[in-house]
């Protein structure tokens, strides 16, 4: 059973809409939702958790419809976004007075070990907090009920290193168990390809892609070429194609082949990113 799946996805704005979603976040994976600001990511998550109406589709959480049982869906369900939602005057220890009244399965004890084991001081109010300290916070509030299935936005978005480090190891722990799920919205996407199993690419509300992160990154690969070696491709070879100062670089859908296509060609590996430039900046032949 998929802890997430979106069908057919659609909800419209005035001047944007998401269009046709389509993904899935298989139990014990995290799935990395990466694009542009602005490219539907928060909306996304905004309707998987039914924060928004959507016009059409379907959204299943656990394998049930995301607006039936809401209620026992969110006990299993732990949120972050990108901005601490505590009010600023309370301290960690008043924040789990309240959650405990919002969840029936909130765990003071664990609570309490997450904030010894982030180094958070439990009777520092919020607004002393640092970012990242905020941000730790936030996980700890989402892991003491002991969800299976943590929805992250932007949970990383401007920490320094080290904190990026501290909560992706947070992150891997939670994931041990093949019980729970992580889907991690993110336009960093080095964090992103160092804890994803699968890469979802939203951009202008549409889904470009959805897949594991090694079949995009062990195959894929970018051809640096003439005009008219980009002339000899075909479009199952091609994704997409940018011209250069020094030439073309296209976008290939298997290194191995260009290769022997082209044997004397530089073709180098890709990362997460070259791939989301290349469908957002580059043509199709």
């Amino acid at each position: 059973m998929n802890a997430i799946e979106l069908c057919d996805v659609n909800k419209s704005y005035d001047g944007f809409s998401l269009n046709h979603v389509s993904f899935f976040v298989p139990k014990g994976c995290v799935v990395g939702l990466i694009g542009e600001n602005g490219a539907g990511k928060s909306t996304t998550l905004k309707a998987i958790l039914n924060l928004i109406h959507i016009d059409s589709g379907n959204i299943l959480l656990f394998g049930k419809d995301h607006t039936q049982q809401e209620i026992l869906a969110r006990e299993k369900i732990g949120t972050v976004f990108e901005e601490c939602e505590f009010p600023p005057y309370l301290n960690a220890s008043e924040v789990s007075n309240v959650m405990k009244n919002i969840y029936r399965t909130w765990d003071k004890t664990a609570f309490l070990s997450y904030l010894k084991q982030f180094d958070l001081p439990a009777k520092k109010r919020v607004k002393d907090y640092s970012r990242g300290m905020k941000m730790k916070l936030s996980i700890a509030a989402a892991l003491a009920h002991h969800p299976s299935l943590l929805i992250l936005d932007e949970a990383t978005s401007g920490l320094d290193p080290i904190v990026r480090e501290e909560i992706l190891d947070i992150l891997r722990e939670f994931i041990q168990t093949e019980e729970n799920s992580i889907l991690l919205s993110s336009h960093i996407t080095t964090c992103v390809y160092r804890i994803a199993y699968y890469i979802t690419f939203i951009h202008d509300g549409t889904i470009m892609f959805h897949h594991p992160k090694d079949d995009l990154t062990d195959r894929l690969g970018i051809l640096r070429c003439s005009r008219e070696d980009l002339a000899k491709l075909t479009p199952s070879e091609c994704i997409r194609y940018r011209q250069q100062a020094f030439g073309m670089e296209v976008l290939i859908r298997d290194r191995a082949d260009a290769r022997r296509k082209f044997p004397s060609a530089v073709i180098d590996p890709v990362t997460i990113e070259d791939i989301m430039l290349f469908f957002i900046r580059g043509e199709q032949l």
